[in-house]
């Protein structure tokens, strides 16, 4: 029997599997890489051929259907065991590196910074670091860093620390605001905001709501796919950018970036390592575990 025949176009069955994932068409076109009108348009295919509706379109949003909920289930855990399967595939071929997942902003702006002296203390391990776009799965990797409220059936989360949210700038752009400035004139200024598929991440609408200040319009400045991007574009004089200190902190200190105000939001979740049940007795991992805790509390 042939199953493709009974499966949709892989390229539809792509775009369903994010959309209904992320809850947006929007959102999806931009972890795909296409046009928003590219997902929808799949999506309808998809609708075509199956016979029935996936979602349902309302206003500003998307609803699964009951049947689209089934199918999204299903289509989810098998990308998930194909990349699982990859993972693997491709772990035994580095056979001997421990693998570390983390997102490409815990993993640009706290690990690698940090990853040199887990290198002097244990000169013969390798590591192999898999940065990943959001929230971080684990793939093949041996252990993952991540950032939630530490509830994933994946495997053992292990609580690193926490974070808090306050408003970063170039030194320049922070002198033309002049000393403490007031939350409501930072609100009017250029703030750089990024997009997140994690609803754990805060931006400048809710950061500034725990303040009791409302944006009076969607922010004004740049808006970038990652957090990267937005530290980034904060560096370069673009705006102001919600500076996350556990990831900003070595920018702080060598006065890259300076803070604006003592106000700061401590969100309600924090960072995790996940130890899946694969590395439960693997001593290389726990020799990894044992530094990465040292520097946590550091």
């Amino acid at each position: 029997m042939n199953i493709r025949r009974k499966l949709p176009p892989l390229a539809a069955l792509t775009a369903f599997e994010a959309a209904a994932r992320v809850r947006s068409f929007t959102k999806a076109a931009a972890e795909l890489g296409v046009t928003q009108a590219a997902v929808s348009r799949q999506i309808h295919l998809m609708e075509e051929t199956l016979g029935f509706p996936l979602f349902r379109r309302l206003h500003r949003s998307i609803e699964l259907t009951d049947k689209g909920q089934v199918l999204s289930t299903a289509a989810t855990s098998a990308f998930n065991l194909m990349a699982d399967t990859i993972g693997e595939l491709t772990r035994e071929e580095d056979e001997g590196a421990l693998s570390i997942s983390a997102t490409v902003s815990i993993s640009h702006f706290w690990l690698m910074p940090k990853i040199a002296s887990f290198s002097r203390l244990h000169p013969d391990s390798r590591l192999r670091i898999v940065s990943q776009d959001d929230t971080a799965g684990l793939g093949g990797s041996d252990l993952a860093i991540r950032y939630g409220n530490g509830v994933w059936s994946d495997g053992k989360a292990e609580y690193l620390f926490d974070d808090e949210l306050f408003p970063v700038c170039s030194p320049e752009y922070a002198a033309k605001l002049g000393s403490a400035p007031a939350l409501e004139d930072i609100a009017r200024q250029s703030l750089i905001s990024y997009d997140s598929k994690n609803p754990s991440w805060i931006g400048w609408e809710e950061w500034l709501a725990a303040f009791s200040i409302k944006l009076a319009k969607a922010p004004s400045g740049l808006r970038t796919s990652f957090y990267t991007e937005a530290v980034y574009a904060a560096l370069s004089g673009q705006g102001i950018a919600l500076g996350w200190k556990r990831l900003v902190q070595n920018l702080l200190d060598t006065k890259s970036l300076i803070r604006l105000t003592e106000q700061s939001v401590v969100p309600r979740d924090g960072y995790f390592l996940i130890v899946p049940p694969r590395s439960a007795n693997n001593a290389k991992a726990f020799q990894f575990i044992d530094w990465l805790k040292a520097e946590a509390a550091d």
